[in-house]
């Protein structure tokens, strides 16, 4: 098992900048693939980026790419989503996720955390 507790979520201005924890503790950290998704009110869990389990290889939505950045911190077992030029529309709660396989699907993943609210205003 392992459980993912997100923090750093709130309330921001549009062209603000976040950046959301995930601290993994159970099964060894690096043994999983990270995933951020996140979901809007009404709206179906989306991917928002990846991080492979040593860090070297991320990927990311087309609607973050070039704002979201994504890192893993292995000494400490977080993973974080370094947030900037937020828009409304990136409103949503977020999710970070662990899993076996690099993937953008929700069915990807086997562990989730409880979710950190993002809201943009504008």
């Amino acid at each position: 098992q392992v459980q993912l507790v997100e923090s750093g979520g709130g309330l921001v201005q549009a062209g603000g900048s976040l950046t959301l924890s995930c601290a993994a503790s159970g099964r060894p950290f690096s043994n999983y693939v990270m995933g951020w998704f996140r979901q809007a009110a009404g709206k179906e869990r989306e991917f928002v980026a990846r991080i492979s389990r040593s860090g070297g290889i991320t990927n990311y939505a087309d609607s973050v790419k070039g704002r979201f950045t994504v890192s893993r911190d292995s000494a400490k077992n977080t993973v974080f989503l370094q947030m900037n030029s937020l828009k409304p529309e990136d409103t949503a709660v977020y999710y970070c996720a662990a899993g076996p396989i690099p993937s953008i699907h929700v069915s990807g993943y086997d562990y989730w955390g409880q979710g950190t609210q993002v809201t943009v205003s504008s």
